[in-house]
């Protein structure tokens, strides 16, 4: 990163400049037909890609993705400038303000020893700054994805206090709501049988929690694992002149099993066996 503030200036008025001429009348008839509502999917989709940029810890996949994000970010401020709403400026002053006025530790005179204590800090000046709705978690945004909101909520909670003193204590509420998950489908209530999927999918996050692991990216690595494994099953098929769809489900386990016990091995051989 340049230390040259005013190059940085520069190159970021730059890339306003050219969302700017982009959304002229004489620009681009694409760019210039977007709304902020238009543009909310290529958001999202955004930041899933920067997402999986740094989970893969390829920097210049990650570069580029933060800079689609970050041209996504400008042509919104745009849109929303060309209708008198807001600009730029106000976007980052606002934001400025904000890291400011929550870190008293750094810009002020209060201390937090730690991080844990930084996050609670943050929590009681942002519970201060809203006046809408004063509910300790009614800033949880309700479009995050179940997982990452599931998380984030018992994080939250747990900064007042409100958690597990064990991970034991977890471990035998997930056996608990497995139990009654059980009981729901002998019931043969669709409605019971999806609250107490729920009710176990929650406990799961937080056993996940607090282990210090991220579920979001847990699963994300499961379901890697089960689609490069899926894939290994429908090449060997292929090898043995045969089709998905086409196997029964007795022999698709025993491929599967045998790819597993592949896998695994592979995984405990120490890397320099391997090469």
């Amino acid at each position: 990163m340049p230390d040259d503030r005013s190059q940085i200036s520069e190159d970021f008025a730059k890339l306003c400049d050219i969302v700017a001429k982009l959304r002229a009348p004489d620009g681009c008839p694409w760019d210039r037909k977007q709304t902020n509502q238009s543009l909310l999917p290529a958001l999202i989709e955004e930041v899933y890609e920067a997402a999986e940029a740094a989970r893969a810890q390829d920097d210049a996949h990650f570069r580029e993705e933060l800079g689609d994000l970050l041209l996504l970010v400008v042509m919104h401020v745009q849109i929303a400038h060309e209708t008198g709403r807001f600009d730029i400026e106000e976007v980052i002053e606002q934001v400025s303000d904000k890291l400011i006025r929550r870190h008293p530790h750094v810009f002020g005179t209060s201390e937090a020893r730690d991080a844990g204590a930084v996050l609670k800090q943050w929590e009681a000046i942002k519970r201060e700054e809203k006046k809408v709705d004063s509910h300790f978690l009614a800033s949880l945004p309700k479009a995050l994805p179940a997982l990452v909101r599931a998380q984030k909520a018992q994080s939250k909670a747990a900064r007042v206090n409100f958690d597990w003193a064990a991970l034991r204590d977890v471990m035998a509420k997930v056996e608990e709501e497995l139990q009654e998950t059980k009981e729901a489908i002998r019931s043969q209530q669709e409605e019971r049988i999806e609250d107490e999927i729920g009710d176990l999918l929650f406990a799961v996050v937080n056993l996940a929690r607090k282990c210090k692991i991220d579920a979001e990216t847990a699963l994300h690595s499961a379901t890697d694992k089960f689609v490069a494994r899926f894939n290994r099953l429908e090449d060997e098929l292929k090898t043995r002149g045969r089709k998905l769809g086409e196997v029964e489900l007795a022999e698709l386990d025993t491929i599967w099993d045998e790819i597993k016990q592949t896998s695994n091995a592979q995984c405990s051989t120490p890397k320099a066996e391997r090469l």
